[in-house]
């Protein structure tokens, strides 16, 4: 299987920065698409940046221009730089990974999450 930690969460006041950080490690084949997502209190899980194999990138329209994903495919790490963080930014961050590893004999999907880090942004 694919495990995933995460580090870089925290507090930090509103304007401020994050960077996130969540690596890959098993018995990984190829991994095919990252992305962070975040959990509000008493919200759904919601997409906020995904980043494909060839690292073409897509945004939630409430943090385009503030986030940026990047990819370093020889740690099988995915980040997430947040600048001009705001009160509403506020969440437990998870990274997914989606891809192939292999499991001895044969090559498998994996569907992996991370155990979540806390973002706290405030006014």
């Amino acid at each position: 299987q694919v495990q995933l930690v995460e580090s870089g969460g925290g507090l930090v006041q509103a304007g401020g920065s994050l960077r996130l950080s969540c690596a890959a490690s098993g018995s990984i084949f190829s991994i095919n698409a990252m992305g962070w997502y975040r959990q509000a209190p008493g919200k759904q899980r919601e997409l906020v940046a995904g980043i494909t194999g060839r690292g073409s990138t897509n945004y939630a329209d409430s943090v385009k221009g503030r986030f940026t994903i990047s990819r370093d495919n020889a740690k099988n790490t995915v980040y997430l730089q947040m600048n001009s963080l705001k009160p509403e930014d506020t969440a437990v961050y998870y990274c997914n990974f989606v891809g192939t590893y292999s499991s001895g004999r044969y090559y498998e999907k994996y569907d992996s999450w991370g155990q979540g880090t806390q973002v706290t942004v405030s006014s």
